[in-house]
Parts: structure tokens; C-alpha cells; sequence
């Protein structure tokens, strides 16, 4: 029988992906399918460094970090259309669940598709939640935490530094997540990573790790607070840090700032130039300039016998007179002051270049995120479950450096939060008319309120709300252009174990009974209480296809089918597939066809026959 290409699965392995590269890049340092250290060597040349020591970043559980990447994810997102907004036609996301997991999922439909990553991880401050130390299984202990499997709980604990591997925990957290975001980005692609003191320094070895030194862009320090705190002990402190690294520094570079109405209000036009308005600048400079000490004459006769003691003009004799016989010099209104440069508005950058240091009264400050987000979710008590809020003028800022509105840039946020991030998008795309999509990712981590009893339960709140009030008040406002052209919703998905039952063979090789129950098991591979969305959904993550990819319902044969992406893809996920469905989905020409293994129930010549005749239309055809 003609052999079926089945679906892998497993989320991308990216020790395999990494290995396949090398052996296309340098195939002379494989030996037997295998990597040969002294080849690759002799490959390399002087660019090997075998020395004993050398700088770096290590600490407790390094290791374990890196193989806690190595190792796939065998679980799936499944839809919560009843939990979204606009299910069928968003391409914004919402994602309930652990974000190294969900991160090792989206890894084959992302791949190189996000412009902007920001993240406002924990900042390990010692009073806040931080990600387990002990979800070294990955999606067993998540689902336990979770409460989708029975088990024992698994805790949320602080991590104070009395508890030992203070920082060694939370670099053990961070990095095999920023490994797979790096992974994520485009080429032309940037991060941004709000952290304060306690592991700013940590971060920065961090990344330089990752994503390589010469891509570091720059460190912002934002202004947190509008008034100092008179209870510090020793400084009141007044800001966090952002983290900026590029996928790529030789290709990333930022938009430029739009102007403030303050900026503009500094150009006039006093003189009637007819190149517009304008303001001028001092034509000195403390910079010794060889040919700066002439003396100049004034419009109204006046000798300047030079540039005031210790400084020198900016340009030489020559050049000045050019631009005075241009009009490009301002002598004062009587045409008797020391000579400045006029700058026009007309020709300077069309923006402001971006600055590293971002005060509260420009991008906002706490207070005014939790007075953001009480406006959109109340309840009692927001400061024990949200301490470290950011306002949407900080994210909109990066929005605006880092996207643009004419294109359908993907920004992921996988520490969402109360969804400041989604909230900004919407809020940018509103203003500029831009197409930007968010995917959000969110622990349940819990609350103790019984209203909102996780922060993700918030998330989608604040999210539902900033949407009805661009709609207008609850929604009632007549429907605008921008309502039907811009995309005011949300897609929310929730990580649980696959939809197929995984063969477990370390399990089944330990005990022949295991052995026994697990084959009983995979008569039939699907799990009784999914749905077929559900299974379509794990299908087009695993096969590489975006979460946010069209999908209908049609009809082939007289059974349902999936039409995914305009028809290139058609599922059929029903238990009994019959040949005249076959011959249907064929007629309709797709690139691929997917159905159930289990569907052909052991017809084994009509599963060769489809094989054959798939084939001979160029189409592909995959079981799982």
C-alpha cells in the first residue's frame, strides 16, 4: 500500500530544526549522521575557542533550561468561541495557558512572523507570583495546575531570596522562553522587556545570550511615578527599565516619534519666509573648529569681531556667507543681534528620533494603568492582584517605534497580564487607521476573587470593554466604517492536553499491562469529549497554519468538511469517511486533504486507491 504521511503531532523540534541547518550549512562536520566535533573544528579554524575559561552567563539549572527547550510540546489549543468576540472573523488572539508551552505550539505557524515582541515578565522582587519552579514535566503539571487532571496541586509561591537560587530561578524561567520568542520574530522583528533593578543586569547577559550582543538597540528608562515615595527607606524609586534587542540591528530601525503640538508651536514665520515657518539655532559651538574665528557684519553695519571667548562658528567663512546670501541667517528684528541658523519646518525629519529617556507626563505612569483598568474591570482590591500595571501610552509609544499602520503587523505579548497590550493595539489602530494583530498569552493565575477568580478572566473583561467603547457606550452606537473595516475582536484559545491519545512507549516498554491498555487505546486515537473544532484547531497548528487562518463549513459527498485558507486545505474529520466524500473533495482541487486515520475503519484498498488518485491530482493527502 502506497504510505501515508501522517501528522507529526508533537510542537516543532528545535534540536532537529537546528541540527538539519548545520548539516546543509557545513555537511563536511557530519560523520554517519552525526555531528563530528573535530571536523567541525577543522571547519571553523581560528573561530573555536578552546579555552578552559571564557566569559559568559551560567548559573544553578542552566542545563535543565536547555533541555526544557529540546523537549516538544504534545499539547493543543483548543477554541473557546462562546469566551471570544467575533470568533469567526478575528485575527487578534487570546491564549489561556502556560506560556512556555503555548510558545513550543506556536513555534511551526509563527515561525518569523511577529514584528514586536513586549513582555512585562515578574520582576522577581521576591513578593510576587513567579512561573513554578517545579513545571519541569511541562503540560502534565500545567494541566494539574490547572485543574484539567487530577493530582496533587501545585502551588504558587513567592520567591524571596532567603529561599536560595533567588536568581537562578528566575533565569531558569526566562530563558528558554526568550530562546523560543527569538524564534518568532521576522528578521526585521524587535523585543522590548520591561524589568526594574533587581534584574536588569541578569536580563541583559541574558539577551546578549539569545539574541547576540551587536543586536542590543538600547536601554529606556521609563519614569514609573509622578511623585516621590517619602516612605523609601533609602531612594525613592522613580523608574523601570525597557530592554530593547532587534532580531537583526543591521536591518531593525525605529519610526520616528510624531511631532507634539508643543514641537510645532516652536516654528513661526515672523519674516514672511517663503519657505514657511521656522526657529533658529545658536551658530556657536565650544568644539575647537580651526575655521571658526572670523568676524561677521550685521545687516544693520554692526562688526562682530568673533564668536564669544571659547567658542567657535559652527560653519566655515565661506559657508556662512553662502547661507546669508540664502536667508538663512536671522540677525534679530533689527538686523543687529549675533547670527543664528533658521532651521524650517519644511526640512526637518518628518518626526522625532527616539529618546531613551520616557517621562510619565509623555507615555503615563502606574497610578494611571490602575486607574485604566479599574475603569474597564471593577473590583475591590486591585492591588494585590496586579502590582506592577503599565498604561497604554507606554505600549502605544512602542507600538508606535516598532509597527506601522499600512501593514499587518503581529505584536505578542506572552505576560499579558489585565491585557494592556490588546487594549493598545485596538486604541493605535483606531487612531491611524492601522491592521496590527495582538496575541496575547496569560497564565489562570489566580486571584481569590470570585467575580474574576484568574488574571486571564481579566484579560478578556478589560479586552470586551475597550472594544464596546470604541463601538461606542455598551455597543449601541450605529455601526461605522471603521467598526465593519477594522478588526474589534478577539479569538481566546486554551492550552489542554491533544486531542489524540499520545502514545507513551517509555510507559508501555515498563509494563506489559501498560502495553496491553495502551494498544486497546489506540483503536481509536481521539479523545471522546472533543469536538471537531477542537481537533481541526490542533490540526492546523501542527500542520503550520496560523490560528487565525479562514475556516467554513461545507458540504462534500453529504458529509461536513472543513474549508480552510479559501479552500487550499479541506479537513474531514468525520468517524466513517465514504469514497463518495473522497471523489467530492477531490472535485473542489485543494492543495491538501486531511482526514481521520480511523475514518477508513481497516478499507484499506479504498485508503490506497485515495493515495493514488490524490496523487495524480498533485494533491496532497495526510492522515492523523
Amino acid at each position: 500500500m502506497s504510505e501515508i504521511k501522517k501528522i507529526d503531532l508533537r510542537s516543532k523540534d528545535i534540536v532537529v530544526e537546528r541540527i538539519n541547518k548545520l548539516r546543509d550549512l557545513l555537511p563536511e562536520a557530519f560523520r554517519e549522521g552525526k555531528i563530528d566535533f573535530k571536523a567541525l573544528k577543522q571547519v571553523l579554524g581560528e573561530e573555536v575557542d578552546t579555552g578552559r575559561e571564557r566569559y559568559g552567563l551560567t548559573w544553578a539549572g542552566k542545563s535543565e533550561a536547555i533541555k526544557n527547550i529540546q523537549t516538544p510540546s504534545v499539547g493543543t489549543l483548543v477554541p473557546v468561541p462562546g469566551e471570544s468576540v467575533n470568533f469567526d472573523t478575528s485575527e487578534n488572539l487570546i491564549i489561556e495557558g502556560d506560556n512556555l508551552e503555548v510558545l513550543k505550539l506556536l513555534q511551526k505557524s509563527y515561525h518569523g512572523k511577529v514584528k514586536l515582541i513586549y513582555i512585562d515578565p515578574p520582576y522577581n522582587t521576591g513578593n510576587e507570583f513567579i512561573y513554578p519552579d517545579n513545571f519541569r514535566e511541562g503540560l502534565e503539571d500545567y494541566l494539574r495546575y490547572s485543574g484539567q487532571k487530577n493530582g496533587d496541586g501545585i502551588k504558587l509561591t513567592t520567591n524571596t531570596e532567603t529561599d536560595g537560587r533567588f536568581h537562578s530561578k528566575w533565569l531558569n524561567m526566562m530563558y528558554p522562553r526568550l530562546f523560543l520568542a527569538r524564534n518568532l520574530l521576522r528578521k526585521d522583528g524587535v523585543i522590548f522587556v520591561s524589568i526594574d533593578d533587581h534584574e536588569v543586569h541578569n536580563l541583559r547577559l541574558l539577551m546578549n545570550e539569545i539574541f547576540g550582543e551587536e543586536n542590543f538597540v538600547a536601554t529606556v528608562i521609563w519614569q514609573k511615578v509622578f511623585s516621590p515615595k517619602n516612605t523609601a527607606r533609602l531612594f525613592s524609586v522613580d523608574h523601570d527599565f525597557i530592554i530593547i534587542y532587534a532580531r537583526n540591528a543591521q536591518i531593525w530601525s525605529p519610526n520616528l516619534l510624531p511631532r507634539t503640538a508643543e514641537m510645532e508651536a516652536r516654528y513661526n514665520n515672523p519674516d514672511n519666509d517663503p519657505r514657511g515657518p521656522w526657529t533658529s539655532s545658536d551658530l556657536c559651538a565650544r568644539n575647537y573648529y580651526s575655521e571658526g574665528t572670523y568676524s561677521v557684519t550685521c545687516p544693520s553695519g554692526r562688526i562682530i569681531a568673533g564668536p564669544p571667548k571659547g567658542t567657535y562658528w559652527r560653519v566655515s567663512k565661506d559657508k556662512f556667507k553662502q547661507l546669508d546670501a540664502d536667508g538663512r541667517i536671522f540677525w534679530g528684528p533689527e538686523g543687529n543681534n549675533m547670527p543664528r541658523l533658521k532651521r524650517y519646518l519644511s526640512e526637518v525629519k518628518e518626526g522625532l528620533v527616539p529618546q531613551t529617556l520616557w517621562k510619565y507626563k509623555d507615555v503615563g505612569h502606574t497610578q494611571e494603568a490602575k486607574k485604566e483598568l479599574l475603569s474597564m474591570v471593577e473590583f475591590a482590591g486591585s492591588d494585590s492582584v496586579f502590582n506592577t500595571p503599565k498604561p497604554t501610552r507606554l505600549v502605544d509609544r512602542i507600538l508606535r517605534i516598532a509597527t506601522t499602520s499600512d501593514s499587518n503587523d503581529v505584536i505578542l505579548d506572552f505576560f499579558a497580564g489585565t491585557g494592556t497590550t490588546g487594549e493598545a493595539v485596538l486604541k493605535i489602530n483606531e487612531q491611524d487607521d492601522g491592521n496590527r494583530k495582538f496575541i496575547l498569552v496569560q497564565l489562570p493565575e489566580p486571584t481569590k476573587k470570585t467575580d474574576y477568580p484568574t488574571i486571564v478572566n481579566i484579560t478578556k473583561e478589560r479586552l470586551r470593554q475597550a472594544i464596546a467603547r470604541l463601538k461606542g457606550a455598551n455597543g449601541k452606537k450605529d455601526v461605522t466604517d471603521k467598526d465593519t473595516k477594522q478588526d474589534r475582536g478577539f479569538k481566546v484559545f486554551k492550552l489542554t492536553s491533544s486531542n489524540f491519545k499520545i502514545w507513551d512507549a517509555a510507559e508501555a516498554s515498563r509494563d506489559a499491562d501498560e502495553l496491553a491498555k495502551q494498544l486497546t487505546l489506540f483503536a481509536d486515537n481521539l479523545k471522546t469529549d472533543r469536538s471537531q473544532l477542537d481537533i481541526l484547531y490542533e490540526i492546523l497548528i501542527k500542520a503550520g497554519l496560523p490560528l487565525t487562518t479562514k475556516v467554513e463549513r461545507i458540504t462534500a459527498g453529504g458529509q461536513h468538511v472543513f474549508s480552510v485558507a479559501d479552500g487550499q486545505l479541506l479537513v474531514c474529520l468525520e468517524q466513517v469517511i465514504y469514497r463518495e466524500t473522497l471523489r467530492g473533495m477531490l472535485k473542489l482541487q485543494p492543495r491538501q486533504v486531511i482526514c481521520l486515520d480511523t475514518a477508513f475503519h481497516g478499507q484499506d484498498k479504498l485508503k490506497t486507491n485515495t493515495v493514488l488518485e490524490m496523487k495524480s491530482h498533485d494533491i496532497q493527502f495526510r492522515t492523523v
